[in-house]
């Protein structure tokens, strides 16, 4: 469904990501993880095209990220960083724009505002809503049109301990019919749960999979992290 191969890109002032190589495919839930500016925000976007890569290649659905059709680009529902909406406009007017954005089906506006607990915010305009309902809009609309591939940057943030059960419960049931998942986020239990894979990520580079099997989780996490900025600030360059 999502493959990098050998993918770099570069900002201006000199951070970004390099050598990616991963895919993503149906039925499978991979979870990107790493601390803050570790490149997994700019991993998203190149994961849909917002940035072109420098070098190496992403495709989506077999095709090079920039010949994806129309039609591919409806099969996809995402959440980066914050949930795109027009905040003048109330929380059922926002998810019927995007469901028709994706030619999803209207009736699924009113299944997603029951699943996402928003019913009696459906007339409330966007911008009256807290962080947390915000998200909660954001993760309906890109999850509302059953997308074949989901891509979500710290899909968790501003969620209350309830949404984020009924977050792993959609990633889920979205799996399980068949949907590839990728995640980013730096809740390493909340990950753990829900994912098939998790790739750890330090400095724009992928680490590579991280075990969820052992006890302590987050010493296994912060050791390979602390082993990699090592070797990194020992060399004075990227090994």
């Amino acid at each position: 469904m999502l493959e990098f191969a050998d993918v770099d890109f570069q900002f201006r002032r000199g951070s970004g990501v390099s050598d990616l190589s991963f895919h993503v495919d149906p039925g499978e839930v991979v979870a990107v993880i790493g601390l803050n500016g570790a490149g997994k925000t700019t991993l998203m976007r190149l994961a849909l095209g917002m940035l072109r890569p420098d070098a190496g290649s992403v495709r989506l659905f077999g095709a090079l990220i920039a010949d994806a059709s129309a039609a591919s680009w409806a099969l996809v529902g995402a959440l980066i960083e914050v949930p795109l909406a027009y905040p003048e406009l109330t929380v059922e007017e926002n998810l019927r724009i995007s469901c028709r954005l994706h030619g999803g089906d209207p009736a699924r506006v009113e299944a997603a505002l029951d699943t996402w607990k928003l019913t009696s915010l459906a007339g409330r305009r966007f911008r009256r809503l807290s962080l947390g309902n915000r998200q909660r809009t954001g993760l309906a609309a890109a999850l509302q049109h059953h997308p074949k591939m989901i891509v979500l940057d710290e899909p968790s943030n501003a969620l209350d301990p309830a949404s984020v059960i009924m977050l792993r419960k959609e990633l889920a049931l979205r799996a399980k019919h068949g949907a590839a998942i990728l995640v980013s986020s730096h809740h390493l239990d909340e990950v753990a749960r829900v994912a098939d894979r998790v790739l750890l990520m330090n400095r724009g580079r992928l680490l590579g999979q991280l075990d969820t099997t052992g006890a302590d989780l987050e010493r296994a996490f912060f050791d390979r992290i602390a082993e990699d900025d090592e070797r990194y600030d020992h060399i004075g360059q990227e090994p």
